[in-house]
């Protein structure tokens, strides 16, 4: 019991580190931030050669987005209200399907990148090698990592939205034929624009806990290269338990019990 409060300890005293650090990285590594952005966003290495987080999060998403409406027209189909497709498509993809898809993508590929960077680093003792030449590795390393997942967040997860709401429309109009009169009707309807702001806020929540997570796990990695694969492994279980807990709390702060919805004809 005492060592598992002491792992949340040390979790919330680099959190709070971390996040201190952030305004330092802002000021003074501008340049390596920068950097962090393109490669966030684009990739290195073989994930550079399909396009980077863009590319995955873009189609994790949109198929995503296909497969709630193939879900949706047949259960509501088998009740005769198949009409309803579009609401079904504004309602679970702004509030639900969006936000946690994204998150899982945010997990396997700029969380698992920075905590891969950050333990080849620190078993290699290149994080030593800053702090031997004056640099305080936290800014540089975790605050840098940590601003550069908050801005990328941004454009990434409207790719995400855009994504899915094609998908969705795709499927129901192009696939099942509907009418798209009538899905763009139930659609524009259901679609409230305040869920799409919150649902953005619910994004930037799930990327600062993604990259929080990561960087922890990659700054204090041991054990030589197989605990890089270990600390990685741990990293993506922990990051994919945040993103639903994200996803549970501001839904429940933004929406409250009765999800603030009323539907009426």
């Amino acid at each position: 019991m005492s060592d598992s409060l002491d792992g949340v300890g040390r979790h919330a005293q680099f959190y709070a580190k971390s996040l201190a650090s952030v305004p330092r990285a802002l000021i003074h590594y501008r340049s390596e931030t920068i950097r962090l952005i393109a490669e966030i966003s684009m990739g290195t290495g073989a994930l550079a050669v399909i396009g980077g987080t863009v590319v995955v999060v873009g189609f994790l998403t949109l198929f995503a987005g296909g497969t709630i409406a193939v879900q949706g027209y047949s259960s509501l189909g088998n009740i005769g209200v198949e009409a309803l497709t579009g609401f079904f498509a504004a309602f679970i993809n702004v509030r639900i399907a969006a936000p946690v898809i994204s998150g899982i993508g945010l997990a396997a590929t700029i969380g698992a990148g920075a905590t891969a960077q950050l333990g080849a680093m620190r078993v290699a003792e290149e994080i030593d090698a800053l702090e031997s030449m004056a640099i305080r590795p936290v800014p540089f390393l975790i605050g840098t990592r940590v601003l550069a997942g908050m801005i990328a967040i941004v454009p990434l997860y409207a790719l995400a939205v855009i994504a899915s709401f094609v998908a969705s429309r795709f499927a129901t109009v192009d696939i099942y034929h509907q009418s798209a009169g009538v899905y763009d009707h139930y659609f524009t309807t259901f679609l409230i624009p305040s869920d799409i702001l919150w649902s953005f806020v619910q994004a930037i929540f799930m990327a600062l806990a993604v990259m929080l997570i990561h960087t922890y796990y990659g700054y204090h990695a041991t054990g030589g290269p197989v605990g890089v694969g270990v600390a990685v492994g741990n990293a993506v279980r922990a990051s994919l338990v945040a993103v639903v807990t994200v996803t549970l709390l501001v839904s429940l702060a933004i929406y409250g019990t009765s999800g603030n919805f009323h539907l009426s004809g």
